[in-house]
C-alpha cells in the first residue's frame, strides 16, 4: 500500500514519527517507498556515501547459561559435559589471530554463568588491558552485568563502576530481543525484564559509556511490539545520547526449542527502513549481513543501513541457530563497493581509522570456525 502523504513529508521534512505512524509504516507501507524514505534518512545523516564496518572478534567465554532463552541453540546448563569456560591460553589464541587481521576489539560475551562473580570480570579484563592495551573491550551485555549484581550482591552503579575501572570500554545491545515483558516472558526465561535491560544502558551512559541497541524479531512479537521496542530506544536517546548505532536481525530458528519459520529478507528490510526512520535521534543503523548474507546487506544499504557492521572472526551464538553466512574483509569491502559506496574501517565509536586493513597489508587467513568446546575450563 503507498505511504500516506503525511507520513512521507513528515519523514522527509525530518519530523518525528508518532507510534501509530510506525505501526502504519509497518503493516502497510510499500516496501520500495519505505527503502526510499529509510535512504533519505541515511543520507541526511551521512551524505559522505561512506559505508563503514569494523574488524572485531565475537569471543563468547563462555556458554554456560541460566537463563535457558527459548531461541537460542547455543548455551548450555551445568553439570552439562558441553559446557566450557576459555582459558586465559584460548583466549590469548583469539586475541593475537584478531590483531593478525587487523582487529583491535573483542566483542565479549557468555552466558549467566552460576559462579562467576565481578572478581572473575575484573581479572579478565585487568588480565587483557595488561597483556594486549591496544585492544578495546566491548563486553558483556545488559542481563551479564546484572547477573553479576546479582551473584556479587552489588547495586547496578557499583559494578558498572568497577566494570570500567577493570577496563571494559563499552557495552553491547545484546539480550534486548524485543523489550515487551510479555514477549520476554515467553522467549527469555532469565534474561529480566524491559526495565532491566534499559537500567543498565541508562546508567552506563551516565556513567560515560557508550553502548550499543539491538532487536533480534520475528518470533512470537506482535508489529506493535516491534514499533514499542524502538519506541523505548529513542525515549532513552533523548535522555542520554549514549548509543553509537542500533543492529536489528531476525530470529533464527533451526536448532532452538521454538523453533517456527525465519522471516524472508523482504520482511527484513520492511522492519530495517522502518527503524531508521523512526530511529532519528540514533547516528547510525547496521546491516546484518551475518544472518541476510551478502547481497541482503548490500540491499541493507538503500534501506537506511550506513555501517555494514562487523567482520565477525568467530561468532557461535547465531550459527547455533542456523546462520551460517561468513565474509572476508575483502568481501565486506567489495559489497559496499559494488552497492556504491566506499568502505571505512572503524572504530566502535565511528571514528574512521583507515581504508580496509586487505588493502595494504598481508593478511594471513581468518580462522576456521571453532569446533564446540567440550569441557569446563578453569
Amino acid at each position: 500500500m503507498a505511504i500516506a502523504e503525511s507520513i512521507a513529508s513528515k519523514v522527509k521534512n525530518a519530523e518525528r514519527l508518532s507510534r501509530d505512524e510506525g505501526i502504519a509504516l509497518l503493516r502497510d507501507g510499500d516496501l520500495l517507498e519505505l527503502g526510499a524514505l529509510a535512504d533519505l534518512v541515511r543520507q541526511r545523516k551521512h551524505p559522505e556515501g561512506v559505508v563503514t564496518y569494523i574488524i572485531d572478534r565475537n569471543i563468547n567465554y563462555t556458554n554456560v547459561c541460566t537463563a535457558q532463552c527459548a531461541f537460542c541453540a547455543f548455551y548450555r546448563d551445568l553439570p552439562s559435559s558441553e559446557g566450557y569456560l576459555l582459558t586465559k591460553q584460548e583466549l590469548a589464541q583469539k586475541i593475537e589471530e584478531t590483531m593478525a587481521l587487523g582487529g583491535r576489539q573483542l566483542l565479549l560475551q557468555g552466558g549467566l554463568h552460576p559462579d562467576l562473580g565481578i572478581e572473575y570480570y575484573e581479572k579478565l579484563f585487568r588480565w587483557i588491558k595488561a597483556s594486549y592495551p591496544e585492544i578495546w573491550i566491548h563486553g558483556l551485555s545488559p542481563a551479564e552485568v546484572n547477573h553479576i549484581c546479582r551473584v556479587s550482591s552489588l547495586d547496578l552503579e557499583s559494578v558498572l563502576r568497577r566494570l570500567m575501572a577493570a577496563g571494559l570500554d563499552s557495552i553491547p545491545g545484546g539480550g534486548a530481543e524485543i523489550l515487551s515483558d510479555r514477549v520476554r516472558g515467553i522467549i527469555g526465561i532469565g534474561k529480566g525484564t524491559t526495565k532491566d535491560w534499559l537500567d543498565v544502558m541508562e546508567c552506563a551512559h551516565r556513567l560515560g559509556m557508550r553502548t550499543t541497541a539491538t532487536m533480534m524479531f520475528g518470533h512470537v512479537e506482535t508489529l506493535e511490539e516491534r514499533i514499542d521496542h524502538l519506541l523505548h530506544l529513542r525515549e532513552l536517546q533523548d535522555r542520554t545520547g549514549g548509543f553509537t548505532a542500533f543492529i536489528a536481525w531476525t530470529f533464527q530458528p533451526e536448532n532452538t526449542a521454538m523453533a517456527g519459520d525465519e522471516l524472508t529478507s523482504f520482511q527484513y528490510l520492511r522492519t530495517l527502513a522502518v527503524a531508521r526512520v523512526m530511529l532519528d535521534n540514533f547516528p547510525s543503523v547496521q546491516a546484518s549481513w551475518v544472518t541476510q548474507g551478502g547481497k541482503i546487506g548490500q540491499v541493507s544499504l538503500r534501506f537506511g543501513a550506513n555501517d555494514f557492521g562487523s567482520l565477525m572472526i568467530e561468532e557461535n551464538v547465531v550459527s547455533a541457530a542456523g546462520a551460517h553466512f561468513r565474509l572476508t574483509e575483502a568481501e565486506i569491502a567489495r559489497n559496499i563497493q559494488d552497492a556504491g559506496f566506499v568502505p571505512k574501517r572503524r572504530t566502535m565509536h565511528y571514528q574512521i581509522v583507515g581504508d580496509p586493513y586487505c588493502w595494504t597489508h598481508e593478511t594471513p587467513a581468518m580462522p576456521a570456525a571453532p569446533a564446540a568446546a567440550t569441557s569446563l575450563a578453569g
